[in-house]
């Protein structure tokens, strides 16, 4: 049964795709962080990564179609090979580059190189810290990994980040809830973190945590799977489908794979035409054919004031719910 297809028939609620805007690219699953919310699954055992071929194939389709926005993610997208090459070839066609970044990858030697790249190419860094509390950080991403992430922030405000280039935070709530309002929690956060470390940012995102990977195994762990999924459905907002980011998104994959969306890819929703397409198989108008594929999971990107790779999408309302 599809609990979200349900919500949208039994609101009379469309979902269509809009305008082509952003080309998400997962490089892949390698990370140097094990968090216990990662919808990807990433962490340092991981190997499977973009090769070569695939992008430049990937590199030749941003030159031809010049996507508004080049969205790089894993992962930790810095850790493959060709992280820079997207970034630059992205930003010769003047798409706005995003980096998700997890900031404790500028902790590491070999990506200490990051601030002045990301700054000099004027690349947007969209950061986890999912608190500014040390001990809820590492409960979530790992012990240390508050720390490492105050140090790389300080790095990123040293280089213009959060002043003159932009900075965005993103809050996911630890365990089985929907975020606070986000207007009201990114206001704490400016107040807490410039008081406590004198570090500045440009805004803050809050992301439901959707019930695939790991969430989703840490939920039946703990009984939670049913009551989850439940909060989702009856906190279903209708006012957020107009934003949702699979209307205006092509996701794809390390192997060039095309999705709706992230969840979509690690749940392996690949869309097809009569055989699985590639981004090379597609173009921005062409995607446009498209029905967008739907499970439960989508819930979670529709549950109180919505929720997707660019926070909540609906303003003014605190959804906040708690099992």
């Amino acid at each position: 049964m599809n609990l979200f297809q349900n919500q949208l028939q039994f609101h009379q609620v469309p979902l269509r795709r809009g305008t082509f805007e952003t080309l998400q690219i997962n490089v892949g699953r390698k990370c140097n962080q094990t968090c216990t919310h990662c919808h990807v699954d990433a962490g340092p055992h991981r190997t499977e990564m973009m090769d070569e071929a695939t992008a430049h194939r990937v590199g030749a389709w941003i030159e031809e179609h010049k996507p508004a926005t080049v969205d790089i993610t894993g992962g930790a997208p810095e850790l493959s090979e060709f992280f820079n090459y997207f970034v630059e070839t992205a930003r010769s066609v003047g798409a706005h580059v995003i980096d998700r970044n997890n900031l404790t990858i500028i902790e590491t030697k070999s990506h200490a190189y990051l601030p002045e790249y990301l700054a000099k190419h004027e690349v947007e860094v969209v950061a986890s810290l999912p608190c500014y509390l040390e001990e809820n950080v590492d409960e979530q991403r790992g012990d240390g990994v508050f720390v490492k992430s105050i140090s790389a922030l300080r790095k990123l405000n040293a280089v213009g980040y959060g002043t003159k280039l932009p900075l965005t935070l993103v809050y996911n709530p630890i365990g089985p809830k929907l975020p606070p309002s986000q207007g009201e929690l990114e206001a704490e956060y400016k107040v807490e973190l410039r008081r406590r470390y004198g570090i500045e940012f440009t805004r803050l995102f809050t992301i439901t945590n959707l019930p695939i990977a790991r969430f989703a195994t840490d939920l039946r762990e703990h009984g939670n799977w049913d009551s989850y999924l439940e909060l989702l459905a009856n906190s279903f907002n209708p006012a957020t489908v107009d934003d949702l980011m699979c209307r205006s998104t092509i996701n794809i994959g390390m192997a060039g794979e095309v999705f709706d969306c992230d969840f979509n890819q690690m749940l392996k929703m690949q869309q097809r035409n009569g055989k699985d397409l590639f981004l090379w198989d597609v173009t921005p108008q062409s995607i446009e054919q498209y029905p967008i594929l739907t499970a439960n999971h989508c819930l979670g990107c529709t549950a109180g004031a919505g929720s997707g790779c660019g926070g909540a999408l609906e303003s003014g309302n605190d959804w906040e719910g708690i099992l």
